[in-house]
């Protein structure tokens, strides 16, 4: 290695610069403030990148003497995935449609055949549109109701700003328009010759549904609808009829929607109801009958019913229940389901419209993840379901309606092999300090002990009322096959056990989120799965808060932190209404500017705030110099304040990609180096490099 490739002797230290705001009285110094580029979201300010850049050459510097390792892991990974796999192939329409990876390829490739009979063909090729680019992600695709047409949505660098195609699958053609900055799907109408979706504005939120006529510019696209609240933002879909096409608004606590029929786009929308705050809806249609999923009385959501000619006058269908959260309905020609967690535990039942009685569907394990599939036509005698546990692969069923059996269609395959046998599952409930029962699922090897002296991965997030399923991971095995358990905290914040645990872990009662995480790893410890300092954690964005939050209230529980994107700067973000997310999170953290009591609740827990001088586990922060949702300034300025202030010599280390956004690199392989970078460094920290 010459004198210049050398790895850096010290990491790099971001200086200070006087910077200050005052609210309610309050003072906030921030010396890091000018890691964000004021031109952001084109970042060209030579002492930010440096700084990056810096950052990123500690990082590979502290790494590369880990490659082995690295690479013995990501052989492992990449061992498991079944290079050349595709899907179960489902019948829509006229066609059949499936998608498949070819041996060494990071994209897949989207083909469909006629029903009738026919040859192959080729639909969409991601390994061409993403050849030449560091980064690409397919967004929104959808085939027009004739067939003839595919209209897809790509992003090349993370920013998530699509630019939309439309491509004539019976020439091949790729049409001359182009629609860039969608931030929506893409949705058809009935006779295939226009196509509804929604563009982003300047501040990377939709505000809008406009509809494009084939052959038209671009520039004359019609506005359908628009949103003037700064905090909504704009959705598009169908009825499970493709009758009427849904536009609906809202933000994380409030929604609204309007029905247009699909073959007279231009028609007056029609209000559903009126959005009432607080209030959330989902709509859909079937014979004239609208039914409605919403939780104006009750926590865990109920259905209902109304005409079309009196949408806001609901009948109830399914009452609300404490110990059932429903999450969704789907709606098909002669019946209808429903999805939902029984006290954590997802469950799919069917019901005919007449009575409207559930059948369940059975499932053998006593923790799993279950839902439906990809089953896009109306009327139907067979359901796609999916279905995983933490021992089980990815396992693909079709439900016969008619016999009730669950014929399985394909289970995920794992080329290097893999024995359910040798590893075992629970679901556990631990108690939190407020005497809370907070749900763990853990997987771990069949013959771990239970004295303490295992190495245990805790993961969590814990916001927006998102749940961790309990599903299946291939990478996983990496850490079980070292003699690890993994563990799933469903903490507060999440809708885990329904509608009511999602609104325990948000604005005034954010900290129960923490709480409980830390509380689990303690009743972990207890029940003798592992042992203080022998637990790695990891979280990404909100939780990598989680991960900021736990490390300054409990630093000395963990072995090694993993916080990938994480939202750690809660205060300032919430502060700058000119960031593109900050309106419409309001309702989630609460509004500091207008909102004193929101203003010190978040300081009281903010991760950025809140670091201090003591010691810290060692830490890897990973950005994303494109991330839309977490901007990069957020890890960047925490890991500068912990170099600043932190006690002890442990490791801490900055990545971020300079070309990607809020989900990291893309590419199934890319996307499984980075995941080996973070085994790497939990194992190195706990001394377990075998």
């Amino acid at each position: 290695m010459t004198d210049q490739m050398q790895p850096p002797l010290l990491p790099p230290v971001a200086e200070r610069r006087p910077h200050s705001v005052t609210h309610h009285g309050v003072t906030v110094d921030d010396p890091w403030a000018w890691l964000r580029d004021p031109n952001y979201p084109d970042v060209q300010d030579k002492d930010v990148l440096a700084y990056l850049e810096a950052e990123n050459g500690w990082f590979d510097g502290a790494m590369a003497p880990h490659k082995p390792l690295l690479d013995t892991l990501f052989a492992e990974m990449k061992g498991r995935i079944k290079e050349d796999d595709q899907s179960v192939p489902q019948k829509d329409g006229d066609y059949v449609y499936w998608r498949a990876f070819e041996t060494g390829a990071q994209y897949r490739k989207w083909y469909r055949r006629p029903v009738a009979g026919g040859d192959d063909q080729l639909i969409l090729d991601e390994p061409a549109l993403a050849e030449g680019h560091d980064y690409f992600r397919l967004g929104a695709m959808s085939v027009s109701p004739d067939g003839r047409y595919l209209a897809y949505a790509i992003d090349i660098n993370g920013s998530e700003r699509f630019e939309a195609r439309i491509k004539d699958l019976f020439s091949g053609d790729i049409l001359p328009e182009v629609i860039p900055d969608t931030l929506s799907s893409l949705v058809w109408t009935a006779d295939s010759k226009g196509l509804l979706y929604g563009l982003a504005n300047e501040n990377w939120r939709t505000d809008n549904a406009r509809l494009h006529w084939l052959g038209q510019d671009v520039a004359s696209d019609v506005e359908l609808f628009h949103e003037d609240d700064e905090g909504f933002r704009v959705s598009i879909g169908l009825t499970s009829s493709e009758k009427y096409i849904v536009i609906a608004t809202g933000d994380h606590v409030t929604s609204e929607a309007w029905l247009i029929p699909s073959d007279d786009p231009t028609a007056t929308p029609l209000l559903v109801t009126a959005r009432q705050p607080g209030r959330e809806y989902d709509v859909d249609e079937h014979e004239g009958t609208l039914y409605i999923k919403t939780n104006d009385n009750h926590p865990n959501f109920r259905l209902v019913k109304a005409t079309l000619d009196a949408p806001d006058r609901w009948e109830e269908v399914i009452a609300p229940d404490a110990h059932f959260y429903l999450t969704d309905f789907t709606l098909f020609k002669n019946f209808y389901v429903t999805e939902g967690r029984q006290d954590g535990l997802d469950q799919i039942e069917l019901r005919d419209y007449a009575t409207h009685t559930p059948k369940r569907i059975p499932f053998p394990e006593a923790s799993y993840s279950a839902s439906l599939d990809d089953n896009p036509e109306y009327d139907v005698t067979k359901l796609r379901i999916g279905y995983e546990s933490m021992v089980t692969p990815d396992t693909i069923y079709d439900y016969d309606l008619a016999t009730g059996a669950l014929d399985v269609l394909k289970m995920q395959e794992i080329p290097s092999g893999y024995n359910a046998s040798r590893y075992a599952t629970e679901r556990l409930m631990i108690a939190a300090r407020d005497g809370t029962q907070i749900p763990v699922s853990i997987v771990y090897p069949a013959d771990m002990p239970r004295d303490g002296s295992a190495p245990l991965h805790l993961y969590g997030y814990g916001a927006y009322g998102l749940a961790m399923e309990p599903g299946f991971s291939t990478s996983r095995l990496s850490l079980l096959d070292r003699g690890f358990a993994f563990a799933l905290a469903h903490i507060r914040g999440g809708d885990d056990l329904g509608q009511q645990w999602y609104l325990d872990g948000k604005l005034d009662k954010r900290v129960n989120t923490f709480t409980d995480f830390v509380d689990v790893a303690k009743g972990l410890i207890d029940l003798g799965y592992t042992s203080k300092g022998r637990i790695s954690i990891s979280g990404g964005s909100a939780g990598g808060e989680l991960m900021g939050a736990v490390v300054n209230s409990d630093p000395d529980l963990w072995g090694a932190v993993v916080a990938h994107v994480p939202f750690v700067d809660v205060l300032n973000t919430m502060l700058d209404e000119t960031l593109p997310l900050t309106p419409g999170e309001w309702p989630e953290w609460g509004n500091p500017i207008e909102d004193e009591a929101a203003f010190h609740t978040i300081q009281s827990y903010d991760p950025y705030t809140h670091v201090s001088a003591q010691a810290y586990p060692p830490l890897m922060v990973t950005a994303g110099l494109n991330d839309p949702r977490v901007t990069y300034w957020e890890p960047a300025k925490w890991v500068a304040k912990l170099r600043a202030t932190k006690t002890d010599d442990n490791i801490l280390l900055l990545k971020t990609n300079m070309g990607a956004g809020h989900g990291g690199k893309s590419g199934r392989f890319e996307s499984l180096h980075e995941t080996a970078e973070e085994f790497a460094f939990i194992l190195w920290q706990l001394g377990i490099e075998g």
